[in-house]
C-alpha cells in the first residue's frame, strides 16, 4: 500500500506557524535534514543557475540577468514516492516551483506565487506533441517578508501540497508514478529564502 497519508495526512498541524513549522509528524524521522550549513551549501546542493548562498543558516536565491534564465538550485536526492518540507520566504521574489525531473528531462512541477498554488505537468521536449498541463490550481497568499512552511508528498500518481497557513492542493497524473533524480527550485525576481528542508522517503 502507498502512502495511506498522502491525501489525509495524520498529524498535521495546519495553524499558522511561520518557520520550521510541523508539517509532517506521521512520517517519523527524516531520510534527509537540513543540509544549510552557515556560511556554505551542504553537499546535496548544486547551483544550475543564478545566484544562491548560504546565510546565517538559510540559502538566499536570486536571479541573475546574465543567465537569461530563472535561478536554479538542485538539491541531490533520488526518490521516487517522497515527502518533502521546507520553510520559504519572498523577499522581492515574484515566486518559485519545486520542479521534479523524470531520469531524462522535465517532470513536473508546483508552482508558488504570492497568490496561488499550481501544479503543472511538463512538456516533454523529446516529443514534438506533448504540450504544458495544468493539473491543479488554488489561490493563496503568501506575503513578502514572511516566513512560511510547506509539505509536498508524492506517492505514485498522485501529489499533495499543504502549508502551515492553511493551503491545501492535491493533483493526479499517472506520468508522476517514476523514479525522479532530484528536487529542484526554480525562483525568478529578487530574493527567495529557503530553510528548514527535510525529505521522507515513503513506500
Amino acid at each position: 500500500m502507498i502512502l495511506p497519508s498522502l491525501l489525509l495526512i495524520a498529524g498535521v498541524t495546519t495553524s499558522h506557524a511561520g518557520k520550521g513549522a510541523e508539517l509532517a509528524k506521521s512520517y517519523g524521522k527524516p531520510t534527509v535534514a537540513d543540509e544549510i550549513k552557515q556560511s556554505k551549501l551542504g553537499s546535496k546542493w548544486q547551483v544550475a543557475k543564478g545566484e544562491w548562498k548560504a546565510l546565517d543558516g538559510s540559502i538566499v536565491g536570486r536571479e541573475l540577468k546574465a543567465d537569461k534564465h530563472a535561478a536554479v538550485l538542485n538539491f541531490k536526492q533520488p526518490n521516487h514516492n517522497s515527502a518533502i518540507q521546507f520553510s520559504f520566504k519572498f523577499e522581492g521574489a515574484k515566486g518559485f516551483s519545486l520542479s521534479f525531473n523524470k531520469r531524462r528531462g522535465h517532470l513536473f512541477r508546483i508552482n508558488v506565487t504570492a497568490a496561488n498554488v499550481t501544479a503543472n505537468l511538463d512538456k516533454d521536449k523529446r516529443d514534438p506533441k506533448s504540450k504544458a498541463k495544468r493539473l491543479a490550481n488554488t489561490a493563496a497568499e503568501f506575503k513578502q517578508g514572511h516566513w512560511y512552511s510547506m509539505l509536498v508528498t508524492v506517492g505514485g500518481e498522485n501529489v499533495s501540497v499543504i502549508s502551515d497557513n492553511g493551503l491545501k492542493l492535491t493533483a493526479k497524473h499517472a506520468d508522476i508514478d517514476q523514479a525522479k533524480p532530484n528536487y529542484r527550485f526554480v525562483m525568478r525576481g529578487g530574493n527567495l529564502l529557503l530553510d528548514d528542508l527535510k525529505v521522507w522517503t515513503l513506500k
